[in-house]
């Protein structure tokens, strides 16, 4: 009998330890978004605003059987040759309103095509358990129902939007450089996101620091519902945006964020715990771009700084961007800068094949 009370007793104690290590790392993230300085509140960003550009939008059935929604914008990519067609792919709990500043940039002189992930927007989420190869799979669908015969794409991927680039790499590393032209990787990473993100703070006690990846797993796996208001928008701004926010930004990002289904959300944070598409890294043999903001805190420079390396090594680097004061929403913070990249890009792939067809 005394020998079970000790168990007893010691179990108890050993959940409470897991209870208050716990705690404390919730706490520090509750305590970094409180302390988090306000947004700048200086009007209306006129490139989140949404596209007037003539859009097309289909069904396109992935290798399951899920529809996926897909919007092209701009010159129809089966006309005339108007150049590669850019194909946008977006991030965990985001949806093709993220690519805005995109698409209102390039719609009138280039084909932009950008797609619901599953489970976003208005994509279904599919009967099977997301995986990181589900991915890859969803976007092969999507290329091959865009891309026209004798064309190739532009490929720009956004946080798990990049990652479902290399794992589309890693499945068909024999089709990178017969479909893309090109790359660019933005804010992501291809292995341990979920281990290695900077949002609980530094200088917690020790003793909270075994708990840091039960934490992480919790808040990204949840499903519970998160109703738009002031403080979910603390939050957003907190894990997603730069130290110098714009208000106009905390409100379109936590909108957006809040809008994506608790279920998809809940699922595709837990997929992306087993985050390990290197190999589609390494399988990236076209001209590849890599951002990260300073202030990433989801993706933090450690990754660009591990992805540029890899594709240094390979010959396939053609830059790495890092924005000072940008956090993990950079191809929104940074819209025009990440625009002038984008029509960079787009250039030398243009000139890049005018001289191929001249050989």
């Amino acid at each position: 009998m005394k020998t079970r009370n000790w168990a007893l007793g010691a179990a108890a104690l050993g959940l409470g330890g897991v209870a208050v290590g716990a705690g404390t790392n919730l706490a520090g993230i509750a305590r970094g978004v409180m302390t988090s300085a306000p947004a700048l509140d200086d009007g209306p960003d006129d490139l989140l605003a949404d596209p007037t550009a003539p859009r097309v939008q289909r069904s396109v059935a992935s290798i399951d059987g899920t529809r996926l929604n897909v919007e092209l914008y701009g010159p129809d990519p089966g006309a005339a040759d108007t150049g590669d067609v850019i194909v946008a792919v977006h991030g965990w709990t985001c949806n093709t309103h993220y690519w805005n500043p995109q698409i209102n940039h390039f719609a009138g002189k280039r084909t932009v095509v950008a797609y619901d992930q599953r489970g976003h927007g208005l994509s279904e989420l599919g009967r099977r358990r997301p995986t990181v190869d589900t991915l890859g799979h969803d976007l092969d669908a999507v290329l091959g129902a865009v891309v026209p015969p004798g064309r190739k794409a532009i490929l720009i991927g956004h946080s798990m939007g990049g990652m479902t680039i290399m794992s589309w790499a890693k499945q068909h590393p024999e089709k990178v450089s017969t479909t893309v032209s090109a790359v660019v990787l933005a804010s992501t990473a291809a292995r341990g996101v979920v281990q290695n993100h900077l949002l609980i703070p530094e200088g917690l006690p020790r003793y909270s620091r075994p708990f840091v990846p039960a934490v992480s797993r919790l808040v990204t796996s949840a499903s519970t519902p998160l109703p738009h208001g002031q403080f979910t928008s603390r939050v957003s701004q907190y894990v997603t945006l730069g130290s110098a926010a714009r208000a106009s930004h905390v409100e379109f990002v936590d909108t957006m964020i809040m809008a994506c289904p608790p279920r998809a959300r809940g699922r595709w944070g837990a997929a992306m715990g087993r985050l390990d598409v290197e190999a589609g890294l390494e399988a990236l043999s076209v001209p590849t771009t890599v951002i990260v903001g300073t202030d990433d805190r989801l993706t933090p420079r450690r990754h660009a700084d591990e992805m540029a390396g890899i594709l240094r090594r390979n010959g396939s680097l053609r830059d790495q961007v890092i924005f000072d004061g940008v956090g993990h929403m950079s191809t929104i913070e940074a819209a025009q800068r990440v625009n002038e990249l984008l029509d960079d890009v787009v250039d030398e792939v243009s000139r890049t094949q005018v001289q191929a067809a001249h050989l």
